[in-house]
């Protein structure tokens, strides 16, 4: 049986893959492939905070009874690159390279370090917490995930 962690940190790999060929079509200027890109892993991003937000912290708080820990922290994060990501569709939108690589380093760093705690920290701790239901969990979690297709699609490939 797959684990909660193993089956997230694949989807922190995907959203990664995603981020990194929206830059690098933006970095060469290729605008049209850059926006489908950007479209993809923005879109990739959202149904993975969903995933989060929507099955997995709920899950999680009522097994432990902690609601201002470790889940109280990701959902400001995932505010936090929200916001980030707002910005960097305006980029996208104003054909603003400079603005969007910059964004883009920023939201870097605040993802590596959000994909940290979640996978070193919070995803063990749902591991332990929510072993007996973790199947019928990653069960909903697919159901909330974006099509790998639609995905991959807009990513170029």
């Amino acid at each position: 049986m797959q684990s909660i962690s193993d089956y997230m940190a694949e989807r922190h790999r995907e959203c990664d893959e995603l981020f990194a060929l929206a830059e690098e079509a933006v970095a060469i200027d290729d605008w049209d492939s850059g926006a489908k890109r950007f479209a993809g892993f923005h879109r990739g991003m959202e149904a993975h905070f969903v995933q989060e937000e929507g099955t997995l912290f709920p899950a999680f708080e009522e097994a432990t009874g902690m609601t201002m820990g470790p889940t109280y922290v990701m959902k400001n994060e995932h505010r936090n690159m929200r916001e980030v990501f707002d910005e960097m569709k305006q980029a996208v939108e104003a054909k603003d390279a400079d603005r969007y690589l910059g964004l883009s380093e920023t939201l870097l760093v605040l993802m590596q370090q959000h994909n940290l705690k979640e996978d070193q920290v919070l995803y063990p701790m749902m591991d332990q917490a929510l072993a007996a239901s973790a199947a019928q969990l990653i069960a909903q979690l697919e159901l909330a995930r974006e099509p790998k297709a639609v995905a991959c699609q807009c990513a170029g490939r």
